[in-house]
Formats: C-alpha cells, sequence, structure tokens
C-alpha cells in the first residue's frame, strides 16, 4: 500500500508544481498557468457535434491513447464528463468493493495482482475517472511486469491530474480547484501526502479540506469548486 501511495504522490507532486509555479511542462516545455474554467463553454464544446471537443470523440481518443491530447483536450474530458448522461459523482462501482481487502496488503501474489488488474478496469469500464482504481491498476500491472501497458494508464492519469490542478490554485475560493467527484478531493491531498484532518462545506458552492500542515509553509487547507457537480447531481436526481 505504501508503495502504491509512493508512486502517485510523486506523479501528483510532480504535476502540482508544473502547475502552481509555472514551471515547464515536460511534454511541450510549455508554461501551465492555472486558469479558472468556463463551464458553460465547456457544456456547449462537449454537446456540440461539430466540436473538437465533442465528447464521444474525445473519449474515443482517451482510449484510443492519442499522445497529441493537450491540456485543453483533457480539460474539455475530465469536466465535460459532468454533463453526460451517465454522469453520477457520488456512484460506487461493485467491482472495487470486491477486492478492497487486498488494497490494504503490502505485498500481492501474481494472483492477486492479475484480480486487482480484473476488477480496476471493470472499474474504469464503469467510471473511467476513479482515480483510486486507477492508481491501483498501474500498481498491479507495473508489478506484473506490463510495463508498457502501466505507462499508457500512467500518461492518461498524469494529463488527469493535470487538468484538474491547472483549474486553479486551491488556496482559496476564488482559485479553488474543481473536481467532478468529491472523492477527488481527498484523492489529490492523499496523493500529494497530505493527510486531511476535516472537511467544510463553504457557501455558496465550495468544499473546504483542512489538512494537517507539514510545515509552517504549509497551506491550512485547500478549496475545491463543486458548484456544477452539485447542479447536475440535483437536476438528474432532485431527490436527493
Amino acid at each position: 500500500m505504501k508503495k502504491i501511495i509512493l508512486l502517485i504522490f510523486l506523479v501528483v507532486a510532480g504535476v502540482a508544481a508544473v502547475v502552481q509555479v509555472d514551471a515547464a511542462s515536460g511534454k511541450n516545455d510549455k508554461k501551465i498557468t492555472p486558469e479558472k474554467p468556463d463551464m458553460q463553454a465547456i457544456k456547449k464544446a462537449v454537446t456540440d457535434p461539430h466540436s473538437k471537443y465533442y465528447y464521444p470523440k474525445l473519449m474515443d481518443k482517451y482510449l484510443a491513447n492519442e499522445t497529441i491530447m493537450g491540456l485543453q483536450d483533457y480539460r474539455h474530458l475530465y469536466l465535460g464528463y459532468m454533463f453526460q448522461e451517465d454522469y453520477n459523482p457520488y456512484r460506487h462501482s461493485e467491482f472495487g468493493n470486491k477486492i478492497e481487502p487486498l488494497y490494504y496488503k503490502d505485498k500481492h501474489t501474481r494472483a492477486e495482482l492479475d484480480t486487482i488488474i480484473k476488477y480496476a478496469e471493470l472499474s474504469l469500464d464503469d467510471n473511467p475517472f476513479d482515480l483510486r482504481q486507477l492508481n491501483f491498476l498501474i500498481y498491479a500491472l507495473r508489478s506484473r511486469g506490463k510495463v508498457n501497458t502501466a505507462n499508457i494508464w500512467q500518461y492518461r492519469m498524469n494529463h488527469i491530474l493535470e487538468a484538474i490542478l491547472s483549474t486553479g490554485t486551491g488556496l482559496d475560493p476564488a482559485n479553488a480547484w474543481y473536481v467532478i467527484n468529491p472523492e477527488h478531493e481527498y484523492n489529490i491531498i492523499n496523493f500529494m501526502s497530505g493527510v486531511a484532518d476535516s472537511q467544510k462545506f463553504v457557501q455558496p458552492y465550495y468544499d473546504y479540506v483542512k489538512i494537517k500542515p507539514k510545515s509552517d509553509k504549509s497551506p491550512d487547507g485547500y478549496y475545491f469548486n463543486i458548484k456544477n457537480l452539485l447542479e447536475e447531481y440535483y437536476r438528474k436526481y432532485p431527490e436527493g
């Protein structure tokens, strides 16, 4: 379990450094400046069959491992998922529950790794942005020696994380990170080797997750924008 967390921490810490201090991107040598997304423009683009960001086309590129997909493609892919008919931010995959006990073992047999791979893939078929399952899939693939396949999934995850962290700094409501699933708030913090201390809702549509500081320079916590998440959920599930 510690190896899995360390793997993702290195990825997210690197991405966060790139986004938050405007460091050069490893892929294109371009600077990435945090930019608040225009959600109405994203919704229009991903639902327009004539748009280059039309969601079915974007998802096909993603699954085909198109390395030409840039930051804007991934921002539309991740944030645009909220406007798809099968979107539910509170849906939990039954497949992940089947192997929950395996996640807390320090070592796994080959058979256990194959089981993790099987159910992680099934979970991702159901929810392509389940970061926890994506994390375990990469770990299991690498442990089984399937390095090339692991690298493909690692590439995808790196760019999903980059898309999230490019939406702001997380340091105040005006620069909150946008997420499409509440679990991603804790995923981001955990992957950055942070420990969540408490969580509260801040009007009108923010989650604030207080963390246990690692040093005097560490922020007290991070803000997440869940406006569109809530709007889409209550539109589809008004009884919720």
